[in-house]
């Protein structure tokens, strides 16, 4: 298609690279891009429809009878973008004193959906992320541990060394218990290893993580983001490092925090109360 005989298409926003390539790749499309994550300026809006064959725009964008008029009559469809609502992030709120306009890309991070999840300790807490993450689509599920599982069938597990399962990850979740080999497992070298769009999350014990080499390896974009319900000490520091990231998200050691799960966690330590006073042997006994 000649230069002439392309179509002028406005789009109103910065939006990801996908529906660009799209568009490019078409063939048809001269494209004029408002380049911002910013709304565009209405005097710019009506100024970069003019004569425009196609409008790609935010649910958020007034597209009225002026834009109409503005556009001409080449102006043959329009095709809006929205996932729903205009938001914004509290601090942000907070920061410009009120809403402001939904984003494209705002927010946005990396989806389970045909995504390799390694779960390092595939015990009775990692067996039961990896029953949770299954209906989300996850495409590969790989452990590591002492020993292969044999439980590991009922979720697809594929038993590969700790090194595979860090390097092929999408996302890293560490629920293994504590022990003197443990300890410090996950620090700069292992973060090296890590895909820089991974993520990594922990539910283990703080202590598994080098948080000094955690914090290297957020800040300086080798891993993508981090996940921590446990920390060293807990609770953090208000001025320690990890909590100045927006790449790190860090719980007060929350997993089991429901009404139910903390009311089994009442019986049984109840129960074992009971059983000790009584002489008899406690159900639930840590053995040292």
């Amino acid at each position: 298609m000649s230069a002439q005989q392309m179509l002028k298409v406005y789009v109103t926003r910065r939006i990801p690279q996908e529906g660009m390539k799209l568009l490019q790749k078409a063939g048809i499309c001269n494209l004029s891009v408002w380049d911002s994550d910013e709304p565009v300026p209405r005097a710019e809006l009506l100024k970069g429809v003019a004569g425009a064959h196609g409008l790609l725009c935010l649910l958020s964008d007034k597209i009225d009878a002026e834009v109409l008029d503005a556009a001409g009559p080449n102006l043959k469809v329009i095709s809006t973008l929205s996932v729903g609502f205009d938001h914004l992030a509290i601090d942000e709120i907070k920061k410009r004193g009120g809403w402001s306009t939904w984003k494209p890309l705002w927010l946005c991070s990396y989806g389970l959906s045909g995504s390799t999840v390694g779960v390092i300790g595939l015990g009775r807490i990692g067996l039961a992320i990896a029953r949770r993450l299954k209906p989300f689509g996850v495409k590969r599920l790989l452990y590591t541990g002492r020993q292969p599982k044999p439980q590991a069938q009922e979720v697809d597990g594929e038993y590969v060394p700790l090194d595979t399962l860090v390097r092929e990850s999408d996302f890293v979740v560490v629920s293994c218990s504590l022990t003197p080999d443990t300890q410090g497992l996950c620090d700069k070298t292992f973060f090296s290893k890590m895909k820089k769009t991974s993520v990594f999350i922990n539910t283990s014990r703080g202590a598994v993580v080098n948080q000094e080499d955690l914090f290297g390896a957020l800040s300086s974009g080798q891993i993508a983001a981090a996940g921590l319900d446990v920390t060293t000490p807990e609770p953090l520091p208000t001025d320690h490092p990890l909590l100045s990231l927006k790449n790190c998200v860090v719980l007060p050691h929350i997993g089991s925090a429901t009404y139910s799960t903390r009311g089994v966690m009442s019986e049984l330590t109840a129960n074992n109360l009971l059983a000790g006073l009584t002489g008899s042997e406690m159900p639930s006994e840590l053995k040292l």
